[in-house]
């Protein structure tokens, strides 16, 4: 099923190369005035064509409103629907493979479950491009957030073994909130999604030596949001960690999700992963640091909420890989054909933030209730 959220419900559709992609969000409040010139560069960082790093496949992204907005741009309370063309498609590529699946993709068990009739053509409904509606929902959810004080960015932590440096979100003094500002405005300015360029350098280095062999690799992208209000969530099964972890792994690709300080806890004494308690300013109990990554029981703390992801490397390689022909019953050799990214990560930065504000949004209207969300209506 497509389909994420629970008050406010993102329902993808479309297929890699079907006529178009798009989404119904529904319970989105009345009232956001939608700026569509930052909808657009939000979509152009997720969009192929961007580089050596990224596919070859051109699609402008242009998101079309079809229901949603009233005349002058807002959103007006009825379920928003949007579509993506996809008009650089080349079902050719595929039709030579036959029916030998592709290791590490979806391929064997979409035939097991639905025959010759699944869309086989640019991994049908399995694609990433399917991130491209779900990436403009999430602009809109950002939007939103933003106009109450919550903000989402995300890096590249890791590719290939190329460290960039972390988000500044495990202190939570003066100083590190402000360090944690100036790297969030930084990327803003970057063309490649890391805060330090000189590792942004050598990790295009290692993807390019990678897909010069024939080969991919994979990435970890850390995500941080700030302002987030505290007392979102519920305990166990809808716990923050347990609703964002749930969209986020329907991102293609995703494998991993880890908050705070994630696995590092395991190798860490409790006296030094837990996070003390001190009075603010208002002579209310705050935590000093923030290895819980803002959320302790389920229910966010206040502190930012920091979550990483870890992105498999791109399972389209031109090298020749071991499979099985499903038409024969014999094994065989196959070399994928196509346009593929030979790092799934740097286009992903972009797909996670907007996955991570539909999630708050989520949260927040489910804490909150939709109508005391919405703002007051204006003439």
């Amino acid at each position: 099923m497509n389909t994420f959220g629970r008050v406010l419900t993102v329902s993808v559709f479309g297929q890699s190369h079907s006529a178009s992609i798009g989404c119904v969000i529904d319970h989105f409040p009345a009232g956001l005035e939608v700026d569509e010139a930052a909808l657009a560069a939000f979509m152009a960082r997720r969009a192929p064509g961007q580089g050596p790093w990224a596919t070859k496949r051109s699609e402008a992204d242009e998101v079309r409103f079809l229901s949603g907005l009233n005349a002058r741009g807002r959103t007006n309370g009825a379920p928003i629907a949007l579509a993506i063309a996809n008009t650089d498609t080349r079902p050719k590529d595929y039709s030579a493979m036959g029916k030998v699946p592709r290791p590490s993709h979806a391929d064997l068990v979409a035939w097991r479950r639905w025959g010759d009739d699944w869309d086989r053509s640019g991994g049908g409904q399995f694609s990433g491009r399917l991130t491209a509606p779900l990436t403009a929902a999430g602009a809109l959810s950002l939007q939103w957030l933003a106009e109450r004080g919550v903000h989402v960015a995300a890096h590249l932590q890791e590719v290939a073994g190329v460290l960039d440096e972390p988000f500044r979100a495990r202190m939570l003094d003066v100083e590190s909130r402000i360090a944690l500002e100036e790297q969030v405005s930084s990327l803003a300015a970057r063309d490649f999604p890391t805060l330090s360029e000189a590792a942004g350098a050598a990790m295009r280095k290692a993807i390019s030596e990678a897909a010069s062999e024939g080969d991919s690799v994979g990435g970890i992208i850390e995500v941080v949001a700030t302002g987030v209000p505290e007392d979102l969530g519920s305990p166990m099964a809808l716990g923050v960690e347990s609703q964002v972890s749930s969209a986020l792994f329907g991102i293609p690709a995703v494998k991993g999700v880890e908050f705070g300080a994630g696995f590092e806890a395991a190798r860490m004494r409790g006296s030094e992963h837990n996070d003390p308690y001190t009075l603010d300013a208002r002579m209310d109990a705050t935590p000093e640091k923030n290895d819980a990554g803002g959320i302790l029981g389920g229910i966010t703390t206040g502190a930012p909420l920091v979550v990483r992801i870890a992105v498999k490397p791109t399972a389209s390689i031109a090298k020749s890989q071991r499979s099985v022909d499903l038409e024969t019953m014999e094994e065989t050799e196959l070399r994928v054909r196509g346009r593929h990214d030979p790092c799934i990560a740097p286009r992903a930065v972009p797909v996670a933030e907007a996955v991570l504000g539909l999630t708050i949004m989520d949260l927040m209207l489910e804490r909150l209730g939709t109508r005391a969300s919405e703002p007051r209506p204006t003439a």
